[in-house]
């Protein structure tokens, strides 16, 4: 995984404890949104048949394809995060090394914009599998008042 430069200006402003807490807020989303991926997969495997018959089979792919590359993003991101929150001591040590904490601080900027990325294209995933399911529930509905009928 690569990391993308933030933007400069910033850096200087942050403190060691702020970005303490902003990595720590990060895995707890990132551990919920894991949970959350586990849920996903649940619903498509509950409605597989759904979703093979679905008109759009191309589209409910697609989006399965997205689930799974999103849900290996989240795994790396967490071990970035996870690497990065690690190394903190590099802030809160008493040596001065401003180098060195300028890189830190860099990459806490450059993490920063990949965990809203990955949210981001996360709430896109989410919202686009539940309209799919959506409607193959809209479907069957249909299908089971004609039955009715």
């Amino acid at each position: 995984m690569t990391t993308i430069q933030g933007n400069p200006k910033f850096l200087k402003w942050l403190s060691a404890e702020v970005m303490h807490n902003d990595s720590k807020e990060w895995l707890l989303e990132l551990e919920f949104l894991k949970d959350e991926y586990l849920f996903f997969i649940d619903l498509i495997n509950w409605n597989t048949l759904q979703l093979i018959d679905f008109q759009a089979y191309s589209k409910s792919k697609k989006i399965i394809e997205t689930l799974s590359s999103s849900k290996k993003t989240n795994e790396e991101l967490y071990k970035s995060i996870r690497n990065h929150e690690n190394n903190l001591e590099t802030l809160v040590d008493e040596i001065n090394k401003p180098e060195e904490e300028h890189i830190y601080k860099k990459e806490h900027e450059a993490l920063k914009v990949l965990f809203k990325n990955h949210l981001k294209k996360h709430r896109e995933l989410k919202s686009n599998l539940f309209n799919i399911l959506k409607k193959i529930k809209k479907t069957e509905k249909q299908k089971r008042l004609i039955d009715v009928e």
